[in-house]
């Protein structure tokens, strides 16, 4: 399979109008309404409106090929940041510039962006092609200017196809120089779920899920009706399937050779069968994947983090995965959660935590003395990634180690309380939106209120708000899957004292509702953290009225 993708193709093709497309979204052309540009003048006011140290730290980013060694003789080619994933880490403090360019070097001419996950910024920064920019072609660069002023733990990574599910991210930390915390030192922990270059690619992965079950040879019949007294069509929990391997990448860390299918539908390389969460409401993900990694590294051959006993460390804890949620915890420690998705929670004494594809969790633990498991199991998937930390003597643990702390309590943000300093005002919201998430397994066809957005038309069908209202969003989730909703450009609120996120998870068949104040005016996505459902349509624009 070429590396170049049908969204790629599209993007490209879109760009080739230049800056008119953008510039096109302030017209009221066939009924549609009037929405302002990313690029316009108040987008403008309100960067200079930001608290800036006028300090400016420059970085350039290459998006390349690159052989990737993920520890224990395992190598991967794929794409990636310089030649790492994660990405080199990258810390500012609050209020400086950051001056990022982006050089392409993908290969079959590949576009691709860099967003800025978490980051309120102005919105022609954002890195969402083709709506606050065109697409970087192949051979190009793109500069990134923008000022970074809340503090906080984010990362960055493309927003074009499923690049996501590649090498193509890095940590962003955004440092407080008022810190309120006490601790001595920092560990930024990033989690990733990860088949390219193993089992195949994540493209390779999405045209075969975009077919759905009903295109799936479940028997070698090419029958792929479910089987009677199963979940139907709706999910994919098969009943008396469970952990049914269909030949993809074995669930003990292996990579199975891929089956071909022996009748007329798809064969299931890479679909995954029966995982299962009671966490996640049921089903836990689509996508098998070979390896669970921390820092880039396989269990079999963890990072390692070296302290001493008695020190209080801080965790930053990122889900760069592409359908994975992590259920995390540190052997023979408890955690305390101090910060969701950036901003500050009352703090939270926990044995584990849940962290969904986007999330980003803050958490200080007072090292004991010896060798120490960091497990992170991936949610209904028999599988785990992990790292160690080492602060004395003592024996390595073995890669399919599963400390006790998993099974202890186990906080989600739900349970949650935004810090006083930023929980927002209680009020009426001026602008209601229901967001139906709908779709299923069997056409996979997952959208928002019943629509796929459409890369060619990216302005149609908006949720519109107004500079300066009080919104709120009711995610109403119809559908048998959990779903991890992000918004860019602004973080909202869960409820009315609940904590600040820019991403929550939605359980199946429940309603979560969260506020934020439209203060941040562009054209900004909403959709889907799980790349593959993303991709399929699960995203909408929410556009503020020019």
């Amino acid at each position: 399979m070429k590396s170049i993708d049908r969204r790629s193709v599209l993007l490209a093709g879109l760009g080739a109008a230049g800056s008119g497309l953008l510039a096109a979204c302030s017209d009221d052309v066939s009924g549609k309404p009037s929405l302002l540009s990313p690029s316009g003048s108040r987008v403008a006011r309100t960067e200079k409106e930001r608290t800036s140290t006028g300090t400016v730290r420059r970085l350039q980013l290459t998006a390349a090929p690159a052989m990737l060694d993920l520890g224990g003789g395992t190598m991967a080619k794929s794409w990636a940041f310089s030649g790492q994933a994660p990405g080199k880490e990258i810390r500012v403090s609050a209020g400086d510039t950051l001056a990022a360019v982006l050089s392409n070097h993908l290969p079959g001419g590949t576009t691709t962006s860099v967003h800025w996950h978490g980051i309120a910024l102005r919105g022609d920064m954002d890195g969402v092609p083709p709506v606050t920019q065109t697409a970087v072609r192949a051979g190009s660069d793109f500069t990134y200017r923008f000022i970074a002023d809340t503090p906080g733990t984010y990362f960055l990574h493309p927003h074009v196809g499923v690049q996501l599910d590649r090498g193509l991210y890095a940590p962003l930390i955004v440092e407080d120089p008022k810190e309120p915390l006490s601790y001595d030192e920092e560990w930024v922990v990033v989690l990733d779920d990860w088949l390219d270059g193993v089992t195949g690619t994540p493209d390779e992965a999405f045209a075969e899920l975009r077919h759905g079950m009903g295109g799936m040879d479940m028997s070698g019949s090419g029958d792929a009706s479910p089987p009677s007294g199963s979940a139907g069509s709706s999910g994919h929990d098969m009943g008396d399937m469970d952990g049914m391997d269909m030949g993809g990448p074995g669930m003990d860390g292996t990579a199975a050779s891929p089956s071909s299918s022996s009748g007329h539908g798809m064969s299931m390389r890479f679909m995954l069968m029966g995982a299962t969460s009671r966490l996640l409401g049921g089903d836990a993900g689509d996508v098998k994947y070979p390896y669970h990694l921390v820092n880039g590294r396989v269990p079999a051959d963890p990072a390692v983090y070296s302290g001493k006993p008695g020190r209080r460390v801080r965790l930053r804890i990122i889900n760069a995965g592409g359908d994975t949620a992590y259920r995390v915890a540190l052997g023979g420690h408890k955690l305390t959660i101090t910060h969701t998705d950036g901003f500050p929670v009352g703090h939270q004494q926990t044995d584990a935590l849940l962290i969904g594809m986007g999330e980003r969790y803050d958490v200080l633990v007072t090292l004991g003395d010896g060798v120490f498991p960091l497990v992170a199991l991936a949610e209904g998937k028999n599988a785990a990634g992990m790292a160690l930390v080492r602060t004395g003597s003592g024996s390595t643990p073995k890669p399919t180690v599963r400390p006790a702390e998993l099974d202890g309590r186990i906080v989600t943000a739900s349970q949650l309380r935004a810090a006083d300093e930023v929980r927002l005002d209680t009020k009426r919201a001026d602008r209601v939106h229901r967001i139906e998430l709908t779709g299923s397994m069997d056409k996979y066809d997952w959208a928002v209120n019943g629509k796929r957005y459409d890369m060619a038309d990216p302005t149609a069908d908006p949720l519109l708000v107004e500079e300066g209202q009080r919104v709120r969003f009711d995610f109403v989730n119809t559908t048998d899957m959990w779903h991890p909703m992000h918004l860019h450009g602004h973080t909202y609120q869960l409820g009315s004292t609940g904590p600040r996120k820019d991403t929550a998870i939605v359980l199946p068949r429940k309603k979560v509702s969260v506020v934020f104040d439209a203060d941040n005016p562009g054209q900004w996505m909403l959709h889907c953290h799980n790349a593959y459902h993303g991709e399929a349509g699960m995203m909408a624009l929410v556009a503020y009225g020019a």
